[in-house]
């Protein structure tokens, strides 16, 4: 973290609000001196005091807070390709991803973006894959138990059997051709 950044920002946004520094003192409830350090550069606010300062100031604590956040086009590429733990189990393509997602947040650029989309599709197409298993299981079941026109359940059983194979083909390139992409900087479609 730059204290130049934040001494800068913090003097901005208290002129900005037109607060003397006794002014944000008070309505901080911090000490005028907290406030002269950290306008000086010679601490930083953490905890408590920044969630005031940014409380008064009406912004996030983050837009006070410059956080190191890192460049990895690499740990990116894996999150998207971690999303492939679908082919073993469909719900892994989704928890997976999130528990990166989780241990990583705001800790790398476009994280926060490419896991959103990742999950968003991942959860979409888990959501269709157990509603083609149930189709599978209500369809076998029916041509058990009742004597429908055979062809016409074999018919529906293959093409929804194919519909889950072209399903798992789909979410395959989706993933490879996503971390494709976030490879050579680009966002995920």
């Amino acid at each position: 973290m730059n204290n130049n950044n934040l001494t800068q920002k913090v003097k901005k946004l208290r002129n900005r609000k037109g607060y003397s520094q006794e002014e944000l003192a008070e309505k901080t409830g911090l000490s005028l001196r907290t406030i002269q350090r950290v306008e000086n550069g010679e601490t930083e606010p953490r905890g408590d005091s920044l969630k005031k300062l940014a409380s008064v100031f009406e912004v996030s604590p983050d837009d006070i807070v410059d956080w190191t956040i890192q460049e990895d086009k690499g740990f990116l590429v894996s999150l998207n390709l971690s999303a492939l733990a679908f082919l073993f189990f469909p719900i892994l393509g989704i928890l997976v991803p999130l528990t990166i997602w989780i241990l990583k947040k705001d800790k790398i650029r476009n994280l926060n973006e490419i896991a959103k989309d990742l999950l968003n599709f991942q959860i979409t197409w888990t959501i269709f894959f157990f509603i083609g298993y149930l189709l599978i299981i209500i369809g076998t079941l029916l041509k058990i138990f009742h004597s429908f026109t055979s062809s016409l359940m074999t018919s529906m059983l293959f093409f929804t059997v194919f519909l889950w194979g072209v399903m798992y083909f789909f979410n395959l390139i989706f993933i490879i051709v996503n971390a494709i992409r976030v490879s050579n900087g680009k966002m995920v479609n």
